[in-house]
């Protein structure tokens, strides 16, 4: 009897003994755990604070002139300032001017097709540099750092050769297209007190100008007679005519006149005058009038470059 209370106690002990070893090994492994959660923990948290670092570095550097690649956002439906060549690549005055620039200043040239309404949105978020395709600068002075302007234009007016409309007042009672976002809408929409053709859009069949993605779609409206005028920028008028001779007639009147420019993100004047200065340089030196020479077929005239 005596053996076995001995057994037990000593049986007892050892269970006790192996209790201690297990609550140790528990506490050991949980503070072995913990200490890896916060390795990882800080891990991740450097990780954050790289990415963060990176992306805040890239938005800063997208407002300074210090930058390895002009992304150029273009409206590729816009002849003969961009659009898609022959060969099926991208081209047009405006791209031929932005890669030149990028030459002279070692940047390498991303041409970004982009949707016009989406500009702001990719703009802002710096996945392009800038917006250069006859790009309107008046009335937009407060949402973008503009380079000087570069190229005088025009909204005006486009109708079939043969049509009974043939100045501004004909245009009542009349459906008139233009693309959506654009200079001619804007100027369509503004207040004649404020130099615009509101009054004027007012007649129109409908009280207002139908809107369209893209040009190219407006001209084809036209064509098919769903609409009866595309309202646009002179050199989209040029382009169809310089295509089309016997096809379509502009109106004399002007809606307005205007300046095209290179949009910047508002406050990066540094990479707006960089831009500037080396398109006064092409001027001088004869690139800009080569330029201007090789899209003359489409419309367009070294008579209203600004930059000389």
């Amino acid at each position: 009897m005596i053996v076995r209370r001995e057994s037990s106690t000593a049986a007892r002990e050892k269970e006790d003994v192996m209790n201690k070893r297990m609550k140790k090994k528990g506490l050991l492994a949980f503070v072995v755990s913990a200490c890896m959660v916060c390795v990882l923990a800080f891990a991740l948290a450097g990780c954050s604070g790289g990415q963060n670092s990176t992306q805040n570095g890239n938005a800063q550097s997208s407002n300074t002139a210090d930058i390895k690649t002009l992304t150029v956002g273009f409206d590729p439906a816009y002849p003969p300032y961009g659009f898609v060549g022959d060969d099926g690549q991208y081209t047009g005055f405006d791209l031929d001017l932005a890669k030149e620039v990028c030459n002279r200043n070692g940047w390498e040239f991303k041409a970004e097709p982009i949707d016009w309404d989406a500009k702001d949105a990719l703009l802002g978020q710096g996945a392009i540099n800038c917006i250069w395709n006859g790009f309107t600068m008046e009335g937009r002075e407060g949402q973008y750092t503009f380079s000087d302007p570069y190229m005088l234009n025009e909204q005006v007016v486009v109708v079939k050769s043969g049509s009974n409309i043939s100045q501004l007042s004909d245009l009542s009672g009349k459906t008139v297209m233009t693309q959506v976002d654009s200079a001619a809408l804007d100027v369509l929409e503004t207040p004649a007190a404020e130099d615009g053709q509101a009054d004027l859009a007012a007649t129109f069949a409908g009280g207002a100008p139908q809107t369209i993605g893209n040009y190219n779609d407006a001209f084809l409206q036209l064509d098919a007679g769903t609409v009866d005028a595309v309202a646009c920028d002179l050199s989209i008028a040029q382009y169809q005519i310089a295509a089309n001779p016997s096809k379509y007639t502009q109106l004399s009147e002007a809606l307005s006149t205007e300046n095209y420019a290179v949009g910047f993100k508002l406050g990066n004047s540094e990479l707006a005058q960089k831009v500037t200065a080396t398109l006064k340089e092409m001027a001088a030196d004869g690139t800009v009038k080569q330029l201007c020479e090789k899209y003359a077929q489409y419309g367009l005239s070294y008579d209203n470059w600004e930059l000389k």
